[in-house]
């Protein structure tokens, strides 16, 4: 067995050869002895599982190590709390970290075989739904690659967010089958399981010695099964955790029911309890979806407590010194029971006194918060939680109470401010702010870009920011460079690669470099010869798959990202119908042709953002079918998004729709991808919008529309939208084909919804910045006129974006809030 290639490095390990002799014998080897196929029955899916196992033997004794290593060494370690992880495939990234992308690929040839048609065999694990998700996931990758003991908790999700199809324009919700063929990178930990309790009531005894003891029962349960991920450093033996939940029925089998006849009653309650992990984000607009929502929750934090707390004991004697080796990260509101959790445990079952459990609860937690709007910050009726977890909201009410004594301490008689930082939402019904619980309950609070962390503190918890100055922070989101350049773009990165090194794939300020090489011909021609490249490869996936030709000289202008209102794809829609309207009114004045596309899914209980998606194809069927525009603009709606072809997609993008309504966006990280390949940015001051133009500079971004201050002042002062379609010639057309029933010709009032928001509500400005926006995308045209000056932007964008990677998102996590080392140091 080959050592590794450096023995001295405390990180290295023994294993198997990575050569390519070595990988065609594993291959073989798994698929002769591990799957019982010979070249005559192993089907493309069997070769598949084979790579996978080869790859994976490879993973396993460095995970083995680095868990090792952890334990031995008792190391500080930080807890990721997710109820979305957006993974996606994983061949190709462990091939990647592994550093035998070239190995694999020559053993694959030696066979015959195609590596790349090979990886299409693998379903993307859905357990996301957009940003929040992927996040999740670049977070993991870079905790991995920066050695930092870390490890990361979800849920396993049978069935991931739902499987979108278009049908006559509509998205109809499938099942997200993706563990039918079975998963390779998941072990099962049913050792680790842990039972999780429902329901029931409380009871409140003394002990010998007075003590007052609460007890929970008469619970219904349900089992918790770990299911083990390695999440794999960049070429440095590091693998690190991701452990997803899955909910098992702790009975299996009613016999009696049997025995009488009742078979379905006989697994009843085994298939009630195995619900909790069947499907991302259940409906919750009706009771039984929300009751379901918050079992999740409760599902997987009071599971990954129960294991931080069974791994901190195995190693240390003394709960005290918690706060010490186990800092927690709370992804936005859903894990915030974890911290409700901790109480329970350290009040309950480990006889704390309570000030003592609270100090080292609030030591342990941090939140970051994703969301600037109100009405999504997560709220729970005060009823449903007391009928669920009757214990956690006798202790929610007794932290609430405790905390609103502090408050009134430092602000005597001010009754408004007691009730707008109250836990409890007084009212009809009564709510339980999560966001509040995380704020109090954690030692850290942080937004995720800089715009979005200035609102939180001045806006919507300006009352928190006044009471826990300390506590508030910034941490920019970032994406991970492996995944989303490396492995998505081949032909940029082998390009980077020759003229910077390969120290970019783990430090992409060294991408800065490539400044130097955008005013050489040369350069600028190869790098215009791969954007074209990767625009041939998606025109030609989407021919296969679509049966849609597109004009790879044209504009790939694209939008994908959940569909949601305040992410405005409806401007961009309006947008697509400008240019419609000018090619057939105004020919003259029409500048260079654009493929436009739009990606994304829509909650399957809401029902504008599912009337946008029809609105979309609606709009493409007319552009699409009408011969007379000569093919010069095309519209694709990209079915089913996720992050397989987003890998796809972004190396070929040239201009990336980033328009959301300034003041409403947390952060994006689409933008971040987009930027990284290549593409430039057309957006308002948004989110992470803001940081890019500081980076790239204005005259490398397209930047339109009112800013966050000016959409405030404009709200304060009486927004009415009609008001702009009426001095706007064109607003004015588009909401008179809509009416006319022009886009929905066998039924015209389809769109009735979408024309009376808009008109008379506009919530999120689409009126009062379509103007600005069609003023601007004019600029986009003309510019992209002079390839030479555009391939400069592109290049620009490229090389500044290393503040954007997810290694200087987390480095900063670690130094300012977990306070763990990077790299070892």
């Amino acid at each position: 067995m080959a050592q590794a290639s450096n023995p001295n490095n405390d990180w290295s390990v023994s294993n198997r050869e990575l050569t390519k002799e070595a990988m065609k014998l594993s291959f073989q080897t798994n698929l002769q002895y591990t799957l019982s196929k010979d070249q005559y029955t192993a089907t493309l899916h069997d070769k598949f599982w084979a790579l996978a196992m080869a790859v994976r033997e490879r993973i396993i004794e460095r995970w083995i190590k680095t868990q090792q290593k952890y334990h031995k060494k008792n190391m500080r370690r930080v807890y990721y709390l997710s109820m979305e992880f957006l993974i996606g495939r994983l061949m190709g990234n462990n091939i990647y970290n592994l550093g035998i992308e070239k190995s694999a690929k020559e053993a694959l040839d030696d066979l015959g075989l195609d590596i790349e048609i090979m990886r299409e065999e693998e379903m993307d694990a859905g357990l996301g739904n957009g940003g929040l998700g992927r996040l999740a996931a670049c977070f993991l990758d870079s905790m991995a690659s920066l050695k930092i003991p870390a490890h990361g908790y979800g849920i396993r999700y049978e069935y991931g967010i739902f499987h979108q199809k278009i049908k006559d324009g509509f998205q109809v919700e499938l099942p997200d089958e993706w563990l039918t063929s079975g998963n390779p990178w998941e072990f099962a930990r049913p050792e680790n399981a842990v039972k999780i309790h429902y329901y029931g009531r409380t009871q409140m005894d003394q002990d010998k010695n007075g003590k007052m003891k609460f007890r929970w029962l008469g619970t219904q349960d349900v089992l918790a099964v770990p299911y083990d991920f390695p999440v794999l450093g960049y070429k440095n033996d590091v693998v690190n955790t991701l452990r997803l939940w899955s909910a098992k029925g702790t009975e299996e089998f009613d016999f009696d029911y049997f025995k009488s006849g009742d078979y379905a009653q006989a697994v009843y309650k085994k298939i009630l309890s195995e619900n909790i992990s069947k499907v991302l984000y259940p409906s919750d607009d009706i009771s039984k979806g929300k009751e379901l929502r918050l079992k999740q929750e409760y599902f997987f934090t009071a599971a990954s407590i129960s294991d931080i707390l069974r791994r901190f004991k195995s190693e240390n004697p003394d709960l005290h010194d918690l706060p010490k080796k186990v800092a927690i990260q709370l992804n936005d509101t859903h894990p915030t029971l974890a911290l409700v959790e901790l109480m329970r445990l350290l009040v309950d079952e480990y006889d704390f006194e309570w000030g003592e459990a609270w100090d080292i609860t609030t030591k342990v937690f941090a939140y970051t918060n994703h969301t600037l709007m109100p009405e999504a910050l997560e709220c729970w009726g005060v009823d449903l939680f007391e009928t669920l977890l009757p214990r956690h909201t006798q202790i929610i009410y007794e932290i609430n109470s405790r905390f609103l004594r502090q408050v009134a301490l430092r602000y005597p008689g001010d009754n408004d401010r007691l009730a707008r930082m109250s836990i409890i939402e007084e009212g009809f019904p009564k709510r339980i702010r999560m966001a509040h619980l995380a704020i109090v309950g954690s030692s850290y609070v942080n937004g995720v870009s800089q715009l979005h962390s200035d609102l939180l503190r001045e806006k919507l918890f300006k009352d928190f920011n006044e009471f826990y100055p300390e506590k508030f922070n910034n941490k920019t989101n970032g994406i991970t460079q492996r995944r989303w350049l490396l492995k998505a773009n081949p032909r940029l990165s082998s390009l980077l690669m020759d003229k910077v090194g390969p120290e970019w794939v783990m430090d992409l300020y060294k991408l800065e470099q490539l400044e130097d090489f955008k005013n050489n011909k040369a350069f600028r021609t190869r790098w215009s010869d791969i954007k074209k490249q990767n625009k041939e490869s998606l025109a030609k996936y989407i021919s296969s798959s679509m049966k849609i030709d597109l004009n790879t000289e044209s504009i790939f202008d694209v939008q994908i990202k959940r569909i949601h209102e305040y992410k405005r794809q409806m401007l961009f829609a309006f947008y697509i119908i400008a240019q419609y309207l000018k090619l057939k009114h105004a020919p003259g004045e029409f500048i260079y042709p654009r493929t436009f596309m739009v990606g994304g899914k829509a909650a399957p209980s809401y029902m504008m953002a599912k009337l946008t998606i029809k609105f979309i194809n609606s709009i493409a069927d007319i552009i699409n079918d009408d011969k007379s525009i000569k093919g010069k603009i095309r519209l694709v709606f990209l079915e089913n998004y996720r992050v397989s072809l987003a890998e796809k997609v972004f190396p070929a993008s040239d201009l990336s729709e980033q328009i959301s309504t300034a003041g409403t966006e947390a952060s994006g990280t689409g933008n971040m991808k987009f930027m990284m390949n290549g593409a430039l940015t057309i957006g308002t001051l948004d989110g992470a919008n803001i940081e890019i133009a500081q980076r790239v500079g204005n005259d490398n971004i397209f930047i339109f529309g009112l800013k966050a201050h000016e959409v405030e002042n404009l709200k304060k002062g009486g927004y009415n939208p009609r008001a702009y379609i009426d001095k706007s010639p064109m607003l004015g057309e588009i909401f008179k084909l809509i009416n006319s029933g022009f886009f929905s010709p066998h039924d015209s009032r389809l769109f009735e919804p979408i024309v009376q928001s808009l008109t008379w509500n506009d919530p999120f400005l689409v009126c009062a910045d379509f103007d600005s926006y069609c003023q601007t995308q004019d600029m986009v045209s003309r510019m992209y006129l002079n390839q030479e000056e555009w391939t400069k932007k592109s290049i620009t964008n490229v090389a500044q974006s290393g503040f954007f990677s997810s290694d200087r998102t987390i480095k900063e996590y670690a130094k300012d809030i977990w306070k763990v080392p990077v790299n070892g140091q």
